[in-house]
């Protein structure tokens, strides 16, 4: 029989849509796959929170919004006090311990409509949406009270933990570069203060 016979056609095709099907279906999966994996590269693993780039994101938002509207926001970046004597005195365990702790704290401030993010190791940013700098100013003292009178628990021994807040508003004018890069002085001068 030859291979290109009447009776060998329609079971050599049947089994190429039930290859192309399998491929398909295949195809698919790893394409949701892949969907949830690019999902979780957005949130630490550690604290559930948002990751940097979703801060440059956010921040592209608050930005046109102060420019379309004149809309005031703010950035606020947030630096916890020697974490590395944390995990070299109790190991990683208790530096994580930390990070969770300073995310439950600083979740139960702000409001839903605020973006908190973990940037990197005990470094955070808090998007504040709508808020003025004076505002913005006395939430970042509020947020250094409330984490310097909140003691974690590591190991049955209560550690007091400090943070430095550096406050950048967000006006009209402002690009997201502008923001950073005043970020990164704010956070530097608030370290440099203690």
């Amino acid at each position: 029989m030859s291979k290109f016979s009447s009776d060998f056609i329609p079971a050599e095709a049947a089994s190429l849509a039930d290859e192309n099907a399998l491929l398909r279906a295949s195809l698919a999966e790893a394409r949701q796959r892949i969907a949830a994996l690019e999902q979780g590269s957005d949130n630490d693993p550690l604290t559930g929170l948002p990751t940097r780039g979703r801060v440059i994101e956010e921040l592209e938002r608050v930005v046109g919004q102060a420019e379309r509207h004149g809309t005031p926001a703010a950035l606020l970046t947030i630096d916890i006090k020697r974490l590395g004597g944390i995990n070299a005195a109790h190991g990683e365990i208790g530096g994580d311990a930390v990070l969770v702790h300073v995310t439950r704290s600083l979740s139960a401030l702000i409001r839903t409509t605020d973006l908190l993010a973990r940037t990197g190791g005990g470094e955070f940013a808090l998007i504040l949406d709508h808020l003025d700098l004076d505002s913005a100013i006395e939430t970042g003292e509020r947020i250094s009270r409330c984490i310097a009178s909140s003691p974690v628990d590591l190991g049955g021994r209560s550690f007091a933990i400090a943070a430095s807040v550096g406050v950048t508003g967000i006006i009209s004018g402002d690009s997201v570069a502008d923001v950073l890069a005043r970020a990164e002085k704010a956070i530097a001068f608030a370290k440099s203060e203690g």
